[in-house]
């Protein structure tokens, strides 16, 4: 089933479900997202053989065929496309943003064969939070965002698997990534980087400018730019609230970097990126 909203005239094409063992899961809605938190199995995956191992999260879409041999434990988000696109900007308005490329790379995890995603045990208990955070909103509505606040770990949990889908063999630059992308919302110094993967400052920054052109630092905040621009153009989200969610401590300090940045206030990059993804 989809969700009532409680606070404004509308359905949200999402489901939450916290305990399933796969077997016999009905894809009501286009996209799925399975957390797998117990147990193995074998099974095929329209007719192709796969192995499913907790913790890994499977993307699956609804005209896939997934059988298992055994029952395993998981928890299951449900969503249509058109949960990402409709944005409400009132109480009385809501707007249709097609997927902007952000959105359309974190689909692209739904697409192929590879759909199966593994977790490490570092990056396991941050997922979980996320995944179940999704969850209990779906449930909870605690208040007039909760849409928002769903969409914002989602573009969170999709930029994670992507990055762990593409990452190379597990370089130190690669473990610095992950770090990132788990935890740009908190306070993140350099010495941190340093410190967790045990390199000094030239050799660090030379890596990261090896791998993605940039120093470390540097990375982060283009990093949380880019999230910023997913939460302005899928949310209705304040920004402030943009702001504390993408590890800036001050939304003035926010707005300066990203006019710096992008050439424009994050007010007028809300309203060009929707104009633009509507037009596509």
């Amino acid at each position: 089933m989809s969700q009532v909203d409680r606070y404004k005239d509308r359905v949200v094409q999402i489901d939450f479900y916290s305990h399933q063992d796969l077997q016999k899961l009905v894809l009501n809605k286009k996209y799925t997202l399975a957390l797998i938190t117990e147990n193995k199995t074998l099974g095929t995956l329209n007719g192709y053989p796969v192995q499913l191992e907790s913790p890994c999260v499977l993307c699956l879409q609804d005209n896939d065929d997934l059988k298992i041999d055994s029952k395993i434990n998981a928890s299951v988000f449900c969503f249509d496309p058109i949960f990402l696109e409709t944005v409400r900007v009132s109480q009385l308005k809501d707007i249709n943003v097609p997927n902007t490329p952000h959105i359309k790379k974190g689909l692209s995890l739904f697409a192929g064969y590879d759909r199966i995603i593994s977790l490490d045990a570092k990056i396991y208990p941050k997922f979980l939070q996320w995944f179940f955070t999704m969850g209990m909103e779906v449930s909870a509505q605690s208040d007039d965002l909760w849409v928002c606040r769903i969409k914002q770990y989602l573009i969170q949990i999709f930029n994670l698997l992507l990055q762990l889908k593409e990452s190379h063999p597990q370089s130190a630059i690669d473990i610095a990534l992950k770090f990132i992308h788990m935890n740009y919302s908190q306070p993140i110094k350099l010495d941190d980087l340093t410190d967790l993967v045990h390199l000094n400052r030239v050799s660090m920054n030379e890596q990261f400018k090896q791998r993605v052109n940039q120093t470390a630092m540097q990375y982060l905040l283009s990093y949380r730019l880019s999230i910023a621009e997913q939460m302005l153009t899928h949310t209705g989200m304040t920004l402030n609230d943009i702001a504390l969610a993408t590890g800036f401590e001050y939304d003035t300090y926010f707005m300066k970097q990203f006019r710096q940045h992008k050439g424009m206030s994050p007010t007028q990059y809300r309203n060009v990126s929707r104009e633009v993804a509507v037009q596509q």
